[in-house]
Protein backbone atom coordinates (compact mmCIF):
# COMPACT_ATOMS: atom_id res chain seq x y z
CA UNK A 1 0.00 0.00 0.00
CA UNK A 2 1.40 3.75 -0.94
CA UNK A 3 1.47 5.92 1.51
CA UNK A 4 -1.07 8.72 2.41
CA UNK A 5 0.24 12.59 2.06
CA UNK A 6 -1.94 15.25 2.90
CA UNK A 7 -0.93 18.98 1.02
CA UNK A 8 -1.89 21.78 2.57
CA UNK A 9 -1.82 25.04 0.81
CA UNK A 10 -4.40 27.75 0.23
CA UNK A 11 -2.78 28.14 -3.46
CA UNK A 12 -4.59 25.95 -6.24
CA UNK A 13 -1.20 26.34 -8.36
CA UNK A 14 0.99 25.34 -5.21
CA UNK A 15 -1.47 22.02 -4.38
CA UNK A 16 -1.54 21.17 -8.50
CA UNK A 17 2.00 21.00 -8.31
CA UNK A 18 3.36 19.00 -5.59
CA UNK A 19 0.16 16.65 -5.91
CA UNK A 20 1.31 16.32 -9.40
CA UNK A 21 4.91 15.16 -8.38
CA UNK A 22 3.96 12.60 -5.14
CA UNK A 23 1.45 11.20 -6.99
CA UNK A 24 3.99 10.32 -9.80
CA UNK A 25 6.18 9.23 -6.68
CA UNK A 26 3.70 6.21 -6.14
CA UNK A 27 2.08 8.71 -3.06
CA UNK A 28 -1.69 8.71 -2.55
CA UNK A 29 -2.24 12.53 -2.08
CA UNK A 30 -5.12 14.52 -0.66
CA UNK A 31 -5.11 18.42 -0.72
CA UNK A 32 -6.92 20.88 1.67
CA UNK A 33 -6.95 24.50 1.19
CA UNK A 34 -6.57 25.76 4.41
CA UNK A 35 -5.37 25.11 7.98
CA UNK A 36 -8.24 24.49 9.69
CA UNK A 37 -9.73 21.91 7.29
CA UNK A 38 -6.76 19.86 7.17
CA UNK A 39 -6.99 19.43 11.11
CA UNK A 40 -10.87 18.33 10.43
CA UNK A 41 -9.34 16.07 7.67
CA UNK A 42 -6.87 14.48 9.77
CA UNK A 43 -8.89 11.58 11.35
CA UNK A 44 -10.49 10.41 8.03
CA UNK A 45 -7.74 10.77 6.06
CA UNK A 46 -5.17 9.38 8.22
CA UNK A 47 -2.08 10.68 6.35
CA UNK A 48 1.38 9.33 7.15
CA UNK A 49 2.93 12.94 6.12
CA UNK A 50 1.54 16.38 5.98
CA UNK A 51 3.24 18.99 3.32
CA UNK A 52 2.39 22.35 4.90
CA UNK A 53 2.51 25.83 3.85
CA UNK A 54 4.01 28.46 5.99
CA UNK A 55 1.58 31.23 5.14
CA UNK A 56 -2.01 30.87 5.12
CA UNK A 57 -4.83 33.26 6.48
CA UNK A 58 -6.93 31.27 8.67
CA UNK A 59 -4.42 29.06 10.02
CA UNK A 60 -0.90 29.36 9.50
CA UNK A 61 1.69 26.76 9.23
CA UNK A 62 3.18 27.44 12.80
CA UNK A 63 -0.28 27.58 13.71
CA UNK A 64 -1.26 23.99 12.47
CA UNK A 65 2.11 22.58 13.71
CA UNK A 66 1.46 23.75 17.16
CA UNK A 67 -2.43 21.91 17.41
CA UNK A 68 -0.56 19.06 16.23
CA UNK A 69 1.51 19.20 19.08
CA UNK A 70 -0.79 19.49 21.08
CA UNK A 71 -2.48 16.61 19.93
CA UNK A 72 0.00 14.56 20.32
CA UNK A 73 -0.01 13.97 17.00
CA UNK A 74 3.58 12.08 15.71
CA UNK A 75 2.72 12.76 12.19
CA UNK A 76 5.89 13.76 9.97
CA UNK A 77 5.17 17.27 8.36
CA UNK A 78 7.24 18.69 6.01
CA UNK A 79 6.90 22.50 5.98
CA UNK A 80 7.29 24.52 2.52
CA UNK A 81 7.04 28.35 1.74
CA UNK A 82 8.13 30.82 -0.48
CA UNK A 83 9.43 33.04 2.37
CA UNK A 84 11.47 30.92 4.08
CA UNK A 85 14.25 32.96 6.77
CA UNK A 86 16.44 31.05 8.84
CA UNK A 87 14.73 32.38 11.74
CA UNK A 88 11.34 30.52 10.32
CA UNK A 89 13.15 27.55 9.62
CA UNK A 90 14.61 26.97 13.21
CA UNK A 91 11.11 27.84 14.61
CA UNK A 92 9.41 24.88 12.16
CA UNK A 93 12.19 22.52 13.43
CA UNK A 94 11.51 23.34 17.49
CA UNK A 95 8.28 22.79 17.03
CA UNK A 96 8.46 19.54 15.38
CA UNK A 97 8.44 19.54 11.59
CA UNK A 98 10.63 17.37 10.27
CA UNK A 99 12.85 19.52 7.23
CA UNK A 100 11.46 22.99 6.10
CA UNK A 101 11.46 23.77 2.31
CA UNK A 102 12.09 26.79 0.38
CA UNK A 103 10.22 27.23 -3.58
CA UNK A 104 11.27 27.13 -5.76
CA UNK A 105 12.15 23.47 -4.99
CA UNK A 106 13.77 20.37 -7.35
CA UNK A 107 10.83 17.56 -7.49
CA UNK A 108 13.76 15.01 -7.03
CA UNK A 109 14.76 16.89 -3.69
CA UNK A 110 11.15 16.79 -2.35
CA UNK A 111 10.48 13.34 -2.98
CA UNK A 112 13.96 12.68 -1.43
CA UNK A 113 12.65 14.24 1.81
CA UNK A 114 9.45 13.05 1.94
CA UNK A 115 11.06 9.43 1.83
CA UNK A 116 13.92 10.14 4.32
CA UNK A 117 10.78 11.26 6.54
CA UNK A 118 8.65 8.50 6.14
CA UNK A 119 11.35 5.47 6.74
CA UNK A 120 12.09 7.45 9.66
CA UNK A 121 8.14 7.31 10.51
CA UNK A 122 8.45 3.82 9.85
CA UNK A 123 11.49 2.64 11.69
CA UNK A 124 9.81 5.08 14.99
CA UNK A 125 7.20 3.56 14.82
CA UNK A 126 8.47 -0.04 14.20
CA UNK A 127 10.69 0.54 17.62
CA UNK A 128 7.58 1.37 19.74
CA UNK A 129 6.08 -1.62 18.44
CA UNK A 130 8.74 -3.71 19.40
CA UNK A 131 9.37 -2.33 23.05
CA UNK A 132 5.95 -2.79 23.07
CA UNK A 133 5.87 -6.61 22.41
CA UNK A 134 9.39 -6.69 25.11
CA UNK A 135 7.19 -4.58 27.45
CA UNK A 136 4.90 -7.47 27.90
CA UNK A 137 7.47 -10.06 27.58
CA UNK A 138 9.33 -8.69 30.87
CA UNK A 139 6.40 -8.51 31.90
CA UNK A 140 6.23 -12.22 32.48
CA UNK A 141 8.88 -12.52 35.13
CA UNK A 142 7.09 -9.88 37.70
CA UNK A 143 4.91 -11.85 39.42
CA UNK A 144 3.47 -11.39 43.40
CA UNK A 145 5.81 -14.27 44.81
CA UNK A 146 8.13 -13.24 47.26
CA UNK A 147 10.86 -15.69 45.68
CA UNK A 148 10.07 -14.57 41.99
CA UNK A 149 10.79 -10.56 43.55
CA UNK A 150 13.69 -11.23 44.89
CA UNK A 151 15.50 -12.73 41.78
CA UNK A 152 14.21 -9.41 40.19
CA UNK A 153 15.53 -6.74 42.35
CA UNK A 154 18.66 -9.12 42.31
CA UNK A 155 18.11 -8.81 38.68
CA UNK A 156 17.59 -4.98 38.59
CA UNK A 157 20.42 -4.43 41.05
CA UNK A 158 23.57 -5.91 39.02
CA UNK A 159 21.43 -4.34 35.77
CA UNK A 160 23.32 -1.38 36.72
CA UNK A 161 26.86 -3.05 36.77
CA UNK A 162 28.87 -5.28 33.94
CA UNK A 163 29.31 -8.06 36.35
CA UNK A 164 28.76 -11.75 35.18
CA UNK A 165 25.38 -13.12 35.75
CA UNK A 166 25.18 -16.78 36.51
CA UNK A 167 20.77 -17.45 35.50
CA UNK A 168 19.93 -21.41 37.57
CA UNK A 169 16.48 -23.00 37.43
CA UNK A 170 15.06 -25.58 35.66
CA UNK A 171 14.03 -25.80 32.27
CA UNK A 172 11.06 -23.51 31.19
CA UNK A 173 11.31 -20.56 34.01
CA UNK A 174 12.37 -17.93 31.43
CA UNK A 175 15.81 -17.33 31.65
CA UNK A 176 16.38 -16.35 28.65
CA UNK A 177 13.37 -13.21 29.34
CA UNK A 178 15.30 -12.56 32.51
CA UNK A 179 18.41 -11.98 30.86
CA UNK A 180 17.18 -9.84 28.12
CA UNK A 181 15.51 -8.03 31.30
CA UNK A 182 18.81 -7.38 32.77
CA UNK A 183 20.17 -6.07 29.24
CA UNK A 184 17.18 -4.17 28.82
CA UNK A 185 17.53 -2.36 32.53
CA UNK A 186 21.36 -2.04 31.71
CA UNK A 187 23.16 0.93 30.30
CA UNK A 188 23.79 -1.49 27.17
CA UNK A 189 20.49 -1.45 26.24
CA UNK A 190 20.56 0.18 22.80
CA UNK A 191 23.11 -1.90 22.32
CA UNK A 192 22.83 -5.74 20.42
CA UNK A 193 21.83 -8.52 22.81
CA UNK A 194 23.22 -11.95 21.21
CA UNK A 195 21.82 -15.04 22.15
CA UNK A 196 23.69 -18.42 21.61
CA UNK A 197 22.41 -21.78 22.37
CA UNK A 198 25.50 -24.33 22.23
CA UNK A 199 22.75 -27.66 22.66
CA UNK A 200 22.75 -28.71 19.06
CA UNK A 201 26.45 -27.08 17.32
CA UNK A 202 29.20 -29.01 16.93
CA UNK A 203 32.60 -27.89 18.34
CA UNK A 204 33.56 -26.29 15.04
CA UNK A 205 30.35 -24.98 13.89
CA UNK A 206 30.01 -23.32 17.61
CA UNK A 207 33.59 -22.01 17.56
CA UNK A 208 33.15 -20.02 14.26
CA UNK A 209 29.44 -19.00 15.29
CA UNK A 210 30.68 -17.42 18.62
CA UNK A 211 34.63 -15.94 17.28
CA UNK A 212 34.25 -15.82 14.19
CA UNK A 213 36.38 -16.80 11.04
CA UNK A 214 38.99 -15.52 8.90
CA UNK A 215 39.15 -16.49 4.72
CA UNK A 216 40.72 -20.08 4.42
CA UNK A 217 39.87 -21.07 7.96
CA UNK A 218 38.25 -24.41 6.61
CA UNK A 219 36.74 -24.99 3.29
CA UNK A 220 34.23 -23.00 2.40
CA UNK A 221 35.26 -19.91 4.37
CA UNK A 222 36.06 -17.60 1.61
CA UNK A 223 35.85 -14.25 3.31
CA UNK A 224 35.96 -12.75 7.09
CA UNK A 225 33.32 -13.23 9.17
CA UNK A 226 32.48 -11.50 12.26
CA UNK A 227 31.21 -13.97 15.38
CA UNK A 228 28.63 -13.38 17.83
CA UNK A 229 30.59 -12.18 20.30
CA UNK A 230 32.24 -9.45 17.97
CA UNK A 231 28.85 -8.48 17.04
CA UNK A 232 27.80 -7.80 20.51
CA UNK A 233 30.44 -5.10 21.28
CA UNK A 234 29.22 -2.69 23.88
CA UNK A 235 26.12 -4.88 24.60
CA UNK A 236 25.50 -8.02 26.15
CA UNK A 237 26.18 -11.60 25.35
CA UNK A 238 23.65 -14.41 26.58
CA UNK A 239 25.20 -18.46 26.45
CA UNK A 240 22.00 -20.42 27.06
CA UNK A 241 22.48 -23.91 28.37
CA UNK A 242 25.68 -23.12 29.11
CA UNK A 243 26.81 -26.27 31.02
CA UNK A 244 26.26 -28.33 27.77
CA UNK A 245 29.46 -26.65 26.52
CA UNK A 246 32.18 -28.85 25.39
CA UNK A 247 35.61 -29.09 27.27
CA UNK A 248 37.57 -27.41 24.07
CA UNK A 249 35.03 -24.57 23.85
CA UNK A 250 34.73 -24.48 28.11
CA UNK A 251 38.69 -23.70 27.86
CA UNK A 252 38.40 -21.09 25.03
CA UNK A 253 35.36 -19.24 27.22
CA UNK A 254 37.47 -19.16 30.37
CA UNK A 255 40.30 -17.35 28.10
CA UNK A 256 37.87 -15.02 26.83
CA UNK A 257 36.28 -14.11 30.43
CA UNK A 258 39.60 -13.64 31.54
CA UNK A 259 41.36 -11.63 29.14
CA UNK A 260 38.23 -10.12 27.09
CA UNK A 261 39.96 -11.26 24.09
CA UNK A 262 39.64 -14.01 21.40
CA UNK A 263 40.68 -14.77 18.09
CA UNK A 264 39.19 -15.68 15.26
CA UNK A 265 39.22 -19.45 14.06
CA UNK A 266 42.39 -19.47 11.47
CA UNK A 267 43.44 -15.96 12.84
CA UNK A 268 46.34 -14.69 15.01
CA UNK A 269 45.68 -11.17 15.94
CA UNK A 270 43.76 -10.59 19.16
CA UNK A 271 40.91 -8.74 19.51
CA UNK A 272 39.47 -6.91 22.02
CA UNK A 273 35.54 -6.61 22.74
CA UNK A 274 33.10 -4.80 25.81
CA UNK A 275 30.51 -7.30 26.60
CA UNK A 276 28.81 -8.08 29.21
CA UNK A 277 28.55 -11.76 29.71
CA UNK A 278 25.13 -13.56 31.05
CA UNK A 279 25.01 -17.64 31.08
CA UNK A 280 21.86 -19.39 32.13
CA UNK A 281 21.58 -23.70 32.51
CA UNK A 282 19.44 -26.27 33.78
CA UNK A 283 21.60 -28.60 35.13
CA UNK A 284 23.62 -28.68 38.39
CA UNK A 285 26.87 -27.57 37.49
CA UNK A 286 28.81 -28.43 41.13
CA UNK A 287 27.87 -32.34 40.18
CA UNK A 288 28.71 -31.61 36.45
CA UNK A 289 32.23 -30.21 38.40
CA UNK A 290 32.55 -33.38 40.27
CA UNK A 291 31.90 -35.52 37.35
CA UNK A 292 34.61 -33.52 35.35
CA UNK A 293 32.06 -32.65 32.88
CA UNK A 294 32.44 -28.88 33.63
CA UNK A 295 35.85 -26.64 34.39
CA UNK A 296 35.90 -25.67 38.08
CA UNK A 297 37.51 -22.39 36.92
CA UNK A 298 35.14 -21.43 34.23
CA UNK A 299 32.79 -21.91 36.72
CA UNK A 300 33.72 -19.51 39.14
CA UNK A 301 34.50 -16.75 36.20
CA UNK A 302 30.64 -17.70 35.84
CA UNK A 303 29.04 -17.48 39.38
CA UNK A 304 30.17 -13.83 39.98
CA UNK A 305 26.21 -12.85 40.90
CA UNK A 306 23.73 -16.23 40.42
CA UNK A 307 20.46 -15.63 40.04
CA UNK A 308 17.75 -18.66 40.74
CA UNK A 309 14.72 -18.58 38.96
CA UNK A 310 11.85 -20.47 41.15
CA UNK A 311 9.60 -22.96 38.75
CA UNK A 312 6.24 -22.32 38.81
CA UNK A 313 4.83 -25.26 41.50
CA UNK A 314 6.89 -22.91 44.14
CA UNK A 315 5.10 -19.24 42.58
CA UNK A 316 1.63 -20.58 42.06
CA UNK A 317 -0.23 -16.78 42.60
CA UNK A 318 1.67 -15.65 39.84
CA UNK A 319 -0.58 -18.64 37.58
CA UNK A 320 -3.39 -16.38 37.12
CA UNK A 321 -1.72 -13.36 35.28
CA UNK A 322 0.46 -15.37 33.41
CA UNK A 323 -2.67 -17.67 32.13
CA UNK A 324 -4.36 -14.18 31.36
CA UNK A 325 -1.08 -12.98 29.18
CA UNK A 326 -1.00 -16.20 27.04
CA UNK A 327 -4.79 -16.11 26.91
CA UNK A 328 -4.85 -12.82 25.20
CA UNK A 329 -1.64 -13.51 23.31
CA UNK A 330 -3.09 -16.84 21.88
CA UNK A 331 -6.52 -15.91 21.30
CA UNK A 332 -4.59 -12.86 19.35
CA UNK A 333 -2.28 -15.24 17.37
CA UNK A 334 -4.86 -17.80 16.25
CA UNK A 335 -8.00 -14.59 15.81
CA UNK A 336 -10.09 -16.89 18.38
CA UNK A 337 -12.02 -15.20 20.42
CA UNK A 338 -11.49 -16.35 23.45
CA UNK A 339 -11.61 -14.19 26.53
CA UNK A 340 -11.93 -16.11 29.61
CA UNK A 341 -11.27 -18.79 31.84
CA UNK A 342 -13.90 -20.94 33.96
CA UNK A 343 -13.05 -21.12 37.20
CA UNK A 344 -13.08 -25.31 37.24
CA UNK A 345 -9.89 -24.87 34.88
CA UNK A 346 -8.19 -21.88 36.58
CA UNK A 347 -9.07 -24.28 39.75
CA UNK A 348 -6.87 -27.45 38.15
CA UNK A 349 -4.48 -25.36 37.01
CA UNK A 350 -3.76 -24.10 40.41
CA UNK A 351 -3.42 -27.71 41.46
CA UNK A 352 -1.29 -28.58 39.27
CA UNK A 353 2.43 -28.84 40.05
CA UNK A 354 3.58 -27.60 36.39
CA UNK A 355 7.04 -29.77 35.23
CA UNK A 356 7.54 -27.91 32.66
CA UNK A 357 7.23 -24.56 34.21
CA UNK A 358 5.86 -21.10 32.31
CA UNK A 359 6.70 -22.89 29.13
CA UNK A 360 4.20 -25.67 29.90
CA UNK A 361 2.02 -23.17 30.88
CA UNK A 362 2.02 -21.33 27.78
CA UNK A 363 1.54 -24.68 25.72
CA UNK A 364 -1.90 -25.64 27.77
CA UNK A 365 -3.48 -22.14 27.30
CA UNK A 366 -2.10 -22.28 23.61
CA UNK A 367 -4.13 -26.07 23.34
CA UNK A 368 -6.89 -24.74 24.89
CA UNK A 369 -7.17 -22.03 22.57
CA UNK A 370 -6.97 -23.62 19.47
CA UNK A 371 -8.81 -26.72 20.39
CA UNK A 372 -11.16 -25.32 23.07
CA UNK A 373 -15.60 -24.96 21.35
CA UNK A 374 -16.30 -21.42 23.35
CA UNK A 375 -15.01 -18.13 24.76
CA UNK A 376 -14.39 -19.37 28.03
CA UNK A 377 -11.63 -21.71 28.38
CA UNK A 378 -13.18 -24.60 30.32
CA UNK A 379 -11.46 -27.14 32.49
CA UNK A 380 -12.02 -30.04 29.27
CA UNK A 381 -10.29 -27.99 27.18
CA UNK A 382 -7.08 -28.25 28.88
CA UNK A 383 -4.43 -31.16 28.43
CA UNK A 384 -5.98 -33.86 30.44
CA UNK A 385 -3.92 -33.47 34.28
CA UNK A 386 -0.92 -31.07 32.08
CA UNK A 387 1.08 -34.57 32.06
CA UNK A 388 3.36 -35.61 29.40
CA UNK A 389 1.76 -39.54 29.26
CA UNK A 390 -1.75 -37.50 28.39
CA UNK A 391 0.20 -35.42 26.02
CA UNK A 392 1.60 -38.25 24.11
CA UNK A 393 1.39 -41.30 24.46
CA UNK A 394 4.33 -42.57 22.90
CA UNK A 395 6.89 -39.77 24.17
CA UNK A 396 8.97 -41.88 26.47
CA UNK A 397 12.72 -40.23 26.46
CA UNK A 398 11.67 -37.04 24.77
CA UNK A 399 11.82 -33.56 26.90
CA UNK A 400 8.76 -32.02 27.22
CA UNK A 401 8.98 -29.40 24.79
CA UNK A 402 9.59 -32.29 22.45
CA UNK A 403 6.53 -33.94 23.40
CA UNK A 404 4.62 -31.26 23.15
CA UNK A 405 5.41 -30.13 19.38
CA UNK A 406 4.93 -33.43 18.63
CA UNK A 407 1.81 -33.79 19.62
CA UNK A 408 1.12 -30.82 17.79
CA UNK A 409 2.79 -31.99 14.29
CA UNK A 410 0.69 -35.20 15.06
CA UNK A 411 -2.61 -32.76 15.38
CA UNK A 412 -1.57 -30.97 12.31
CA UNK A 413 -0.78 -34.19 10.20
CA UNK A 414 -3.81 -35.63 10.86
CA UNK A 415 -5.75 -32.50 9.69
CA UNK A 416 -3.34 -32.58 6.25
CA UNK A 417 -4.63 -35.94 5.40
CA UNK A 418 -8.18 -35.74 6.07
CA UNK A 419 -8.00 -33.19 3.81
CA UNK A 420 -5.62 -34.23 1.20
CA UNK A 421 -3.19 -31.40 1.96
CA UNK A 422 -5.61 -28.87 1.38
CA UNK A 423 -4.27 -26.07 4.04
CA UNK A 424 -7.50 -24.18 4.20
CA UNK A 425 -9.65 -26.99 4.94
CA UNK A 426 -7.00 -27.77 7.13
CA UNK A 427 -6.95 -24.64 9.32
CA UNK A 428 -10.89 -25.00 9.08
CA UNK A 429 -10.96 -28.84 10.52
CA UNK A 430 -8.41 -27.25 14.10
CA UNK A 431 -10.49 -23.75 13.64
CA UNK A 432 -7.49 -21.93 12.90
CA UNK A 433 -6.43 -19.03 10.93
CA UNK A 434 -4.84 -20.06 7.83
CA UNK A 435 -1.86 -17.78 8.43
CA UNK A 436 -1.51 -19.43 11.63
CA UNK A 437 -1.68 -22.90 10.28
CA UNK A 438 0.81 -21.70 8.33
CA UNK A 439 3.56 -20.37 10.77
CA UNK A 440 2.41 -23.28 13.10
CA UNK A 441 3.46 -26.01 9.58
CA UNK A 442 6.90 -23.70 9.56
CA UNK A 443 7.95 -24.01 13.58
CA UNK A 444 7.18 -27.69 13.34
CA UNK A 445 8.56 -28.54 10.06
CA UNK A 446 6.24 -29.08 8.17
CA UNK A 447 6.01 -29.51 4.21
Amino acid sequence: MSENILIVDDELSNRRILEQVLARAGYSVETADAGSRALEQLDAFRPDLIILDYMMPDLTGMDVLRELHKREDDTPVIMITAYGTIEHAVEAIQQGAYDFITRPFKPDHLTHVVRKALERQKLKRGVEVLSQEMGERYRLIIGESAKMKQAVDLARRTAASSATVLLLGESGTGKEIFARSIHNWSERAERPFIAINSVGLSKELLESELFGYEPGAFTGAQRRKKGKVEVAHGGTIFFDEIGDLSQELQAKLLRFLQEREFERVGGITPISVDVRVIAATNRDLSAAIRSRDFREDLYHRLNVVPITLPPLRERKEDIPGLADFFLRKFSTATRRSVTKISQQAMAEMMAYEWPGNVRELANAIEHAVVLGSGAVIEAADLPSRFGTEALLPESEGLSYRDAVNATRKELVLKALRKTHGNRAAAARLLGLESRYLLRLMKSLAIE
